[in-house]
């Protein structure tokens, strides 16, 4: 049990989700380190108690595209924290190349990534925000949501319903003061994107540093910055 804010990080093992693990921790949060790989995650925690060594952390490692996995995130989180204040939906895949030659298993697992798992964290928690009768929720989208990059249709396609369902997380989440904004960045320095695209391609000087979402993110939560409540913010690359 904790007296601190909670929050839940999916995608916690790198990039943006790591930024976010120490902007928040550093702001005061009881931080649930969630993602697919155990030793990323250590890796995160080390990082953020080598900042702030006062930081309440748990790692769980999990894929949060299936339900049970996430019903497991949200009953750990509660069994060590005893509160979930927030949730910031960082996990995320890219799929790149052109509908024509799509593959199937590679477009569900797309979708299952992106959009699932924010679906299923959301309604995992509800319960415990509706309890406690307040929370927040922060998507991670893209600009692709709204002008895809040449091949990422599906990818697109999936950030378009995140930005989708934020809103109806919002417009449900009124009568239980639970508040929901999605964040929609452009190219972000990460290994994600360097997955896909080279430096020729997306040079370094264009893109996003993480920590430049991960703010976006922490200010969302803890309240510093005003949005639109279901709203999407867009973060376009430089």
């Amino acid at each position: 049990m904790t007296d601190q804010p909670t929050v839940i990080i999916t995608g916690a093992g790198s990039g943006i989700g790591r930024s976010a693990a120490l902007l928040l921790a550093e702001a005061g949060y009881a931080c649930v380190l969630a993602g697919r790989t155990a030793e990323k995650l250590s890796e995160t925690a080390s990082m953020v108690l080598e900042e702030s060594p006062q930081a309440q952390l748990l790692i769980y490692p999990a894929d949060v595209s299936s339900e049970v996995a996430v019903q497991g995130l949200i009953s750990e989180a509660l069994g060590h924290f005893g509160r979930i204040d927030a949730i910031a939906n960082i996990a995320g895949v890219a799929l790149l190349g052109p509908i024509a030659r799509l593959e199937t298993d590679a477009y569900r697992h797309c979708l299952a990534v992106n959009l699932d798992s924010v679906v299923f964290i959301t309604r995992a928690a509800w319960p415990t925000f509706k309890q406690q009768k307040r929370g927040t929720i922060v998507n991670v989208s893209s600009m692709a949501s709204v002008d895809p990059f040449t091949g990422f249709n599906v990818y697109g396609a999936a950030k378009a319903a995140v930005n989708i369902f934020t809103k109806a997380t919002a417009d449900e989440g009124q009568r239980i003061n639970l508040k929901a904004v999605a964040v929609a960045p452009g190219a972000v320095e990460t290994p994600m994107l360097r997955a896909s695209f080279s430096e020729k391609a997306i040079p370094t000087e264009n893109t996003l540093d993480p920590a430049e979402v991960a703010a976006v993110i922490r200010d969302c939560i803890t309240g510093a910055r005003e949005y639109e409540n279901g709203g999407t913010i867009l973060l376009p690359s430089h």
